[in-house]
């Protein structure tokens, strides 16, 4: 059996990334041919695959995001018919593939939550984008097309999202969480890192200390984290932020503006997280839009209670008030009194195991065993597990 995976780029801290390099290795493993089209997928883990570049010329300059990804449409779309493949899973919007992973989400759905932020004038020119529109067009393109007869969800959100904008079949949405190494990212693990971790931070055993884990820090919400934190009943409670950011010197002096400076460790981008998990007593991401997270799923799966947003996929792992609450991305006394909750619930062992629970059964073979029933259920040689 030979199969397509179509993705632009590799960003070693992404998750979109992170789910292609582990359904390789589980296609791999079952003796499957794999191809990987991409631009640059430099530094990635190898996983047995073939990688095929498909770096097409684009208008840098004048054209810009617009014409690269459509560029790179046109030649992984001759790719894909020259390959004699037997299934192209594409985690790019291009019209024509078999398999489309909405590992982004819908871009029409990301557009809605994203004007509630933004003034009239910026609504214009989202509006008038040559980007956005172009996204759009090829999404809706992709969505109509003959050739596609699946689409793999990360969350259920996302397969809401799709039957709303663009009112495919419930049959054609398959929601396939993404995996998680469920032995690695584990509360036993995580906690015997604790006391290093928090050594390392200077933090009594008793001082709260929340974690958000992420890059995209306007998308996903640090903005708001911020205000929120600054809000709480809980003064003493400490703020770890994980990941790289255009905005990170924005984001200091905001904190620095509300007080905070004292309270917010801005940690950069980190390969080893663990150990902040084991550090952590809570998960925070109050995302403007996330479809499917693997830190949420990372951090529950480490025992950590979690506080999320409506838009985000991980909104299904929560029980309110259980092991986290979920709140409007954009109301910050609401999101503040999730966070002195959150800091009540990461002393609880009901409520981290509750956290656990939530998760434990999405692992990377699960995944795997789902990536391959999809593909035997679409060609009959697909291999079995």
């Amino acid at each position: 059996m030979k199969i397509a995976i179509i993705r632009q780029r590799y960003n070693p801290y992404g998750g979109a990334e992170r789910f292609v390099e582990r359904a390789l290795g589980a296609l791999v493993a079952e003796g499957v041919t794999v191809d990987l089209i991409t631009r640059n997928w430099d530094g990635a883990p190898a996983a047995g695959f073939s990688q095929i570049s498909c770096d097409p010329p684009y208008a840098r300059w004048w054209g810009g995001r617009a014409a690269r990804d459509r560029s790179f449409a046109q030649a992984a779309q001759a790719l894909m018919a020259a390959g004699g493949y037997d299934i192209t899973q594409s985690h790019e919007r291009i019209p024509g593939c078999m398999i489309f992973r909405a590992g982004d989400g819908v871009h029409a759905a990301w557009l809605a939550h994203r004007s509630r932020q933004l003034s009239p004038l910026e609504r214009l020119a989202q509006n008038c984008s040559p980007y956005h529109r172009y996204v759009l067009e090829a999404e809706r393109r992709m969505f109509a097309h003959p050739a596609l007869r699946a689409v793999i969800c990360n969350s259920a959100m996302v397969a809401e999202e799709i039957r709303q904008h663009y009112g495919l079949a419930p049959d054609r949405l398959q929601v396939i969480h993404n995996g998680v190494d469920t032995a690695f990212f584990h509360p036993e693990r995580a906690a015997a890192l604790r006391q290093e971790a928090r050594a390392r931070l200077e933090l009594d055993p008793g001082t709260p200390l929340l974690l958000f884990v992420g890059s995209g820090f306007a998308r996903k919400g640090v903005p708001g984290l911020l205000q929120a934190l600054a809000r709480m009943q809980r003064q003493d409670a400490q703020l770890l932020i994980v990941g790289a950011d255009r905005k990170l010197n924005a984001m200091q002096r905001l904190a620095a503006r509300l007080g905070l400076a004292q309270r917010v460790r801005f940690a950069g981008p980190q390969r080893e997280v663990l150990p902040w998990y084991g550090a952590a007593d809570g998960f925070v991401l109050p995302t403007l839009y996330d479809p499917g997270p693997n830190a949420a799923l990372e951090a529950l799966a480490c025992g950590l209670p979690l506080v999320t947003s409506l838009s985000c996929g991980a909104r299904e792992w929560v029980q309110e008030g259980v092991n986290g609450w979920v709140t409007d991305a954009l109301d910050v006394p609401a999101l503040a009194r999730a966070l002195d909750g959150l800091c009540e619930l990461g002393f609880q062992a009901p409520a981290r195991a509750a956290a656990r629970a939530a998760v434990a059964e999405l692992s990377l073979e699960a995944m795997s065993a789902r990536l391959v029933q999809l593909y035997r259920a679409l060609v009959p040689q697909a291999p079995r597990v």
